[in-house]
């Protein structure tokens, strides 16, 4: 009987045990993180970056996580190619000195199931700053046509040029900066 007590607690938890973190693969053609801001008031401008790659380590069964994740900031995509010149200058994104811009963290917040913010570093011109990404959606599933698990979702968060070496006409156009990340990523 009390082996059979031991074998059962041993079945019990070796299924807890093999659940692993899950590594996933940022899609890039579905990964264009974008940025909008004030332009003196008259409008919000909104641009992208079109060079994305990463990892995502989800453990969803522990609620636990890493994100990393790099921005190629050449591949600025203002809609101008003039204007793409001008941000990559060094009064902005000094893309000749800083080519990429990253996002690192290992705390993901959750609630109940469901995936609510991401805190981590940004690392932009050289400045890295603690940010925090609220989760606007959140989905893993079998992906229908790559035919692998993937997990997507929507981030958002608003942070300070100035903050970041990149003040320029501040405040006529604005310091705060909206980054929106749309994320796909396919499990490895």
């Amino acid at each position: 009987m009390k082996r059979m007590t031991f074998l059962a607690l041993i079945a019990t938890f070796s299924g807890t045990t093999l659940a692993a973190p899950d590594t996933y693969v940022i899609d890039n053609s579905h990964t264009l993180p974008r940025f909008s801001y004030s332009h003196f008031g008259y409008s919000n401008q909104e641009s992208r970056f079109d060079k994305t790659s990463g990892k995502i380590v989800l453990d969803r069964q522990a609620k636990t996580g890493a994100v990393e994740v790099s921005v190629d900031t050449t591949s600025v995509d203002t809609g101008s190619t003039l204007f793409n010149e001008h941000i990559q200058g060094e009064d902005f994104l000094d893309t000749a000195k800083y080519p990429t811009m990253t996002f690192s963290s290992s705390k993901l917040k959750f609630e109940g199931e469901k995936l609510v913010a991401v805190e981590g570093t940004l690392t932009l011109k050289g400045v890295s700053k603690p940010v925090e990404l609220t989760v606007t959606s959140f989905h893993c599933m079998p992906h229908p046509m790559l035919k692998k698990d993937a997990c997507g979702a929507n981030a958002t968060t608003v942070v300070k040029r100035t903050d970041f070496n990149m003040g320029k006409y501040a405040p006529h156009v604005g310091d705060e900066v909206t980054i929106t990340i749309p994320v796909e990523a396919v499990k490895e």
